[in-house]
């Protein structure tokens, strides 16, 4: 796979984790497919707040891929070698969390993690 199918598949998943994290902040009811179905439903306002905490860190994970990819932010290139690396490690443990989450439906994001996984290594290694 090609540093550039890579990046793609890698934005496209990112931006769909980032958009549900967005969804929860927002109010819609799908709490039971995050943090271990702790909060089902809406989340209280806490975990709102905690949710667009997460959705600007995978958007800095986005910076971080497409400056390692060479596309965009050549600032960002000394960071982004090492910055790849945590990103990969970050989505390895998240596919095993995902994965043995108690809450049935968040595993949904079980196969979503490991391809970030994949393609983040792929972008590391590339």
């Amino acid at each position: 796979m090609t540093v550039t199918v890579s990046l793609i598949l890698f934005t496209a998943l990112t931006s769909i984790v980032i958009l549900f994290q967005l969804g929860l902040a927002a109010g819609m009811p799908w709490g039971a497919a995050s943090m271990g179905g702790k909060y089902p439903g809406k989340y209280p306002p806490k975990m709102r707040a905690i949710a667009i905490v997460n959705a600007l860190v995978l958007g800095g994970m986005l910076a971080i891929a497409w400056a390692r990819a060479g596309r965009v932010f050549p600032e960002l290139q000394s960071i982004s070698s090492v910055g790849i690396w945590v990103m990969v490690v970050f989505f390895a443990l998240g596919t095993v969390m995902n994965a043995i989450t108690p809450s049935k439906i968040e595993r949904i994001w079980a196969p979503v993690a490991f391809g970030m996984f994949v393609t983040s290594l792929l972008l590391a290694l590339g």
